[in-house]
C-alpha cells in the first residue's frame, strides 16, 4: 500500500481540497481528506483524444517516453498511417510495441484504408477485415470515417463498417470538414459521434447540436485551437483536446498540457480544461483511465501549482513513470524495422510539363491549415512547357506510387515561398506515396532519388547538397529517441526554411497536399484531385 499526499483536483466533485490517496496494486482505494496536507497538486492525467502516432515519426514506444514527461497517460490512436502502408500487420506493430510502454494506448480500427480510390496505397482493409477488427480486444473504436461522401450516400463497403462497430458497440469517429446542413445531419445520423476537423465556431455550433463531440486540435500543421477554444467553457461537456499529427520538435516541448496551460491563460476554468482534457475522454470511449476516484486506477499527475502546469512527476497503475527531473523512468523498446517500399526510378526528363493550355490550376496553400484553395496559373504565351516560378511562388509538386513502379503525377503549388532546391518525403496523407516539392526538375529527380534509395524518410536537395533523415519503419518512423529525431528533422526543415519557404510546419503540410478527403484541391498518385466534386481532375482548367 502506497500513500501520495497533495491538493487532490477532482474534476469529477469539480473542487479540490488537501488529501492523501491511499493506493493499492495499482488503484485508488481510498481517498481521505487532510487540511494539514499542503501542495503540490495532484491532477488526473492528461490524455490525447486523437492522435497519429506515425506523424510523430517515433514508434509508440519512444513516443511514450516523452508524452509521459507531459502528463499524459492515455491516448486514442488511429493507426491509419501504418495500416496504409502495411495493412493489419502495420496496426499489430503498433500495438506490440504500445505494449512496451506503461502509457495506455487505445488503438481504433482503420475505417478508410486507402482513403479513396483516387489514389494506390500498400494495403486495404475491407468491411470483412474492419469487422475483423472491431471484434478483438486490443481494438477500441472504428477510427475516422473520412469518406463522408459514402456515408451520406449510404455506400454499401461503408455502411457495412458502420454497422460492424454498431454491433460490437464501439464508437466511430468522424472527420467531416466543412460538413453542413442535410449533409451533415444525414452523416450524424448513421452513428458518427465525434469530429476534429470544424475550422469556424458556427460549424462547430451545428454538429454540437446533432450531438457530436467536437475535438479541439492543436497540431504541428493544423491548428484549431485559438479559434475554437471559447468552446470549452460554452460546451465543456461535449469536447475533447487532440492533436491529431505532432512532430518530434513539437513533442519535445510539450503535449495536451500545453493546451490546459494556454486554456488557463486564455481564461478559462482549470475543471473546465479537465472536463475536456481526462473526464470526457475516459467517458465517451469507455477508457480504463483514472479520474481521481475511489476504485479507478491510479493515473494522475503531480505539479507545483495550477498557472505553469509544469509536470513534476507522473503516475500510471499507481507506478511512477517519471521522475522528480523529468526523466521517464522506463526505456523505449527498439522493433526491428517493417517496410513496403518498392518506387520507379525518376529522371528529371519525366517531370517536364508540356502546355496544353492558357490556364494552370495550383493548388494553394495557407499557412497553419491542410484545407487548400484551388488557384489559377496564366502560361506565358509562346511556352511549350510549364516551368517553376520561384520568383512568383510557382512550384512543382510530384507524387509517385511507393508501392509499385509507376509514373509519377506532377501538379503546381503555392504557398510555400521556396526558391532554391526541393523537398521530398515518404509521409504523404494517407497512402503514404512518395511527395516532393520544387523549384527545379533536376533537384525533385534527386530528392526522390535519395527517399528511394533509403527506404523512406524526408530530405532536402539544393544542387550537390543532400540532408536525409531516414525512416525505416514503413517509411514513416525512425528508430531513435524523440530528442535526437528532433534535432535531425529541425536541421532539414531549417534549410527549407533558409531557402525560402515561409510556412510554420513545410513538410508537415505537404504532407496532407496528398489527402484527397480534405479539399479544395489536391494531388494522388493518380493526378490532381478536386476535392469538392471529390474527383481527379485535369492540370489544366
Amino acid at each position: 500500500m502506497e500513500k501520495r499526499s497533495g491538493i487532490i483536483v477532482d474534476p469529477v466533485a469539480r473542487k479540490q481540497f488537501p488529501g492523501t490517496l491511499i493506493i493499492a496494486q495499482g488503484r485508488i482505494v481510498d481517498i481521505l481528506p487532510d487540511p494539514a496536507v499542503e501542495g503540490p497538486f495532484i491532477l488526473p492525467g492528461l490524455i490525447d483524444s486523437h492522435i497519429h502516432i506515425e506523424s510523430s515519426m517515433l514508434t509508440p514506444a519512444a513516443f511514450a517516453a516523452k508524452a509521459v514527461c507531459h502528463g499524459t497517460v492515455a491516448v486514442v490512436a488511429d493507426p491509419h498511417e501504418i495500416a496504409n502502408v502495411l495493412g493489419i500487420a502495420g496496426i499489430d506493430f503498433m500495438i506490440a510495441n504500445g505494449r512496451q510502454a506503461p502509457l495506455k494506448f487505445y488503438f481504433g480500427a482503420p475505417s478508410c484504408v486507402p482513403a479513396t480510390v483516387f489514389e494506390n496505397s500498400g494495403a486495404a482493409l475491407s468491411a470483412r477485415d474492419v469487422a475483423a477488427l472491431l471484434k478483438r480486444n486490443d481494438i477500441h473504436f472504428l477510427a475516422e470515417m473520412m469518406n463522408f461522401p459514402g456515408v451520406i450516400n449510404r455506400d454499401p463497403e461503408v455502411m457495412a463498417k458502420l454497422s460492424a462497430a454498431a454491433k460490437m458497440g464501439k464508437r466511430v469517429d468522424g472527420h467531416g470538414p466543412g460538413l453542413r446542413g442535410d449533409a451533415l445531419a444525414a452523416y450524424v445520423k448513421a452513428g458518427i459521434s465525434t469530429d476534429h476537423e470544424s475550422g469556424t465556431l458556427e460549424e462547430c455550433y451545428e454538429k454540437l447540436g446533432l450531438g457530436m463531440k467536437i475535438m479541439l486540435r492543436q497540431g504541428s500543421s493544423a491548428r484549431d485551437f485559438e479559434v475554437l477554444h471559447p468552446l470549452i467553457t460554452s460546451h465543456s461537456d461535449q469536447c475533447m483536446l487532440c492533436t491529431d499529427d505532432i512532430k518530434p520538435a513539437d513533442l519535445a516541448r510539450g503535449h495536451i498540457n500545453l493546451l490546459i496551460k494556454e486554456g488557463l491563460r486564455l481564461g478559462h476554468d482549470i475543471f473546465d480544461l479537465l472536463q475536456c482534457g481526462c473526464v470526457n475522454p475516459v467517458r465517451h470511449y469507455r477508457l480504463d483511465v483514472g479520474l481521481l476516484q475511489q476504485g479507478d486506477p491510479a493515473d494522475f499527475i503531480v505539479v507545483d501549482d495550477l498557472e505553469r502546469m509544469e509536470v513534476r512527476a507522473v503516475w500510471i497503475n499507481g507506478e511512477k513513470m517519471v521522475s522528480d527531473k523529468g526523466e521517464p523512468l522506463f526505456e523505449a523498446v527498439q522493433p526491428r524495422a517493417i517496410n513496403h517500399f518498392n518506387p520507379a526510378p525518376l529522371t528529371a526528363g519525366q517531370l517536364r510539363v508540356e502546355a496544353r493550355g492558357a490556364r494552370l490550376k495550383v493548388i494553394e496553400v495557407t499557412d497553419g491549415q491542410i484545407v487548400t484553395g484551388a488557384g489559377e496559373y496564366t502560361v506565358p504565351v509562346g511556352s511549350a512547357l510549364v516551368e517553376p516560378d520561384p520568383a512568383t511562388d510557382l512550384l512543382k509538386i510530384l507524387v509517385l506510387n511507393r508501392y509499385a513502379p509507376a509514373p509519377p503525377a506532377i501538379g503546381f503549388v503555392r504557398g510555400f515561398g521556396l526558391k532554391h532546391g526541393a523537398m521530398a518525403s515518404s509521409i504523404a496523407h494517407d497512402s503514404h506515396n512518395l511527395i516532393a516539392i520544387g523549384s527545379n526538375d533536376a533537384d525533385l529527380a534527386r530528392a526522390v532519388h535519395l527517399l528511394a534509395e533509403s527506404g523512406g524518410g524526408i530530405c532536402f536537395v539544393q544542387g550537390e547538397e543532400e540532408r536525409l533523415m531516414a525512416l525505416p519503419v514503413a517509411g514513416l518512423m525512425g528508430l531513435d529517441s524523440c530528442e535526437e529525431m528532433a534535432r535531425n528533422y529541425s536541421v532539414i526543415e531549417q534549410r527549407v526554411k533558409q531557402n525560402g519557404c515561409i510556412l510554420h510546419t513545410p513538410f508537415m503540410t505537404m504532407a496532407f497536399l496528398a489527402l484527397p478527403v480534405i479539399p479544395a484541391l489536391k494531388i494522388t498518385d493518380l493526378g490532381l484531385f478536386d476535392g469538392k466534386g471529390f474527383a481527379l481532375t485535369d492540370l489544366f482548367v
